[in-house]
């Protein structure tokens, strides 16, 4: 004899009553959606700079930039709980590693990026031994804390220019144009890599960890959670993606001085732009990093009244809208584009085409002995 459940999910009550139980599911049709419209937007912004100016090339690769860094931040603040405000360290440290890796080993300055990168996920690992004693504000301080520490340090190494600092001079053979269109299509590069990687990231078990320990990391830990592990990992990446944005701005600008480079400002914008675009969300911070791109843009000539319209501007969205605009975007669609969780699809109700039509009984889920049994 075969049996079934009372609500028919069992192989007899599934094949007569076509009753079906809810799929779990990670993909919707929005986030297919999404996914190419996603898609699309970088394979258009990869021939912007065959079609356009200088000047927009330029502008577009520092809005890369500014996405890279909120990205990072948020990875740690919105999926982690762990509200730095130093993550300008690796920054600075990662634009100090392109410059010595080029100019005084020789090695060919966008090889130089990735290899800056690295160094930074590494010192990011290493800093997290110590940086991981502490909670709290006391975390937040205290990574603040270990940027001033690696400006310091930076600012005695006289063959790096020292506190006055110095130019990226292996970049003198590159014509502007081709450095400009080649550290743009390396921007975009770094902003496409860092959005799939921290949601591909956040879609593993490193992810579930994260999310877990967020939200009750005491309950995460007792049913078997390396939240240590996961943290140190996010931490790791973290610091990988600031040192890439970090060399970015090396490579744009041509310069670099260790009170620029480490300057806790770089903080404020990226908590600005994962504010206005909206914590704890997977595309927020490339709404954030638009919207605060553009107000530089803009107003940066204003000089104190642009620092305080920021302020304010923060103060407001904080207030107004928690959730950042991506926030009130989902509000409004009841939907997640870049989900990283499981969704829980409707059962599906009524005979399934073609099923045949059993006794009551069997519509009711209950089974009757097999004639052959």
């Amino acid at each position: 004899m075969t049996g079934a459940g009372p609500t028919g999910a069992g192989p007899t009550g599934a094949g007569l009553t076509g009753d079906e139980p809810g799929r779990v599911t990670r993909t919707t049709k929005g986030s297919y959606l999404a996914s190419g419209l996603a898609l699309a937007i970088v394979g258009a912004l990869a021939v912007v700079p065959v079609v356009s100016g200088l000047n927009v090339v330029n502008d577009l690769t520092q809005l890369f930039i500014l996405f890279v860094m909120g990205t990072m931040w948020n990875l740690l603040a919105g999926y982690c709980g762990l509200v730095s405000i130093g993550l300008q360290g690796f920054l600075g440290l990662g634009g100090y590693a392109l410059l010595a890796l080029a100019d005084h080993n020789g090695v060919e300055p966008y090889l130089a990026l990735v290899l800056g990168a690295l160094f930074c996920g590494v010192a990011a690992l290493l800093t997290s031994l110590v940086a991981f004693r502490l909670r709290g504000g006391y975390f937040a301080v205290g990574t603040w804390v270990v940027a001033e520490i690696f400006s310091l340090i930076t600012a005695q190494i006289s063959t790096l220019g020292g506190g006055s600092g110095t130019a990226l001079m292996s970049l003198s053979n590159f014509g502007p144009e081709a450095r400009l269109h080649d550290t743009y299509w390396a921007a975009l590069s770094c902003a496409a890599v860092g959005f799939a990687g921290v949601w591909l990231l956040l879609r593993t078990r490193t992810g579930l960890t994260l999310v877990a320990s967020r939200d009750d990391e005491g309950g995460a830990r007792s049913l078997g959670a390396r939240s240590v592990v996961a943290k140190r990992t996010a931490f790791a990446v973290a610091g990988l993606g600031c040192g890439a944005a970090g060399g970015l701005f090396l490579l744009s600008n041509l310069d670099i001085v260790p009170s620029s480079a480490y300057s806790v400002d770089l903080s404020a914008y990226m908590i600005f732009i994962v504010l206005i675009g909206g914590l704890g969300t997977i595309e927020g911070p490339v709404m954030g990093a638009v919207v605060f791109w553009a107000i530089q843009l803009e107003f940066a000539s204003y000089g104190a009244y642009y620092l305080i319209g920021l302020g304010v501007l923060a103060v407001f969205m904080t207030l107004v809208l928690p959730g950042g605009i991506a926030g009130a975007i989902r509000r409004f669609t009841h939907g997640d584009p870049f989900p990283i969780g499981y969704t829980l699809l409707p059962a599906r109700q009524g005979p399934a085409p073609g099923a045949r039509q059993g006794s009551p009984l069997e519509q009711d889920g209950l089974a009757l002995p097999d004639a052959h049994a």
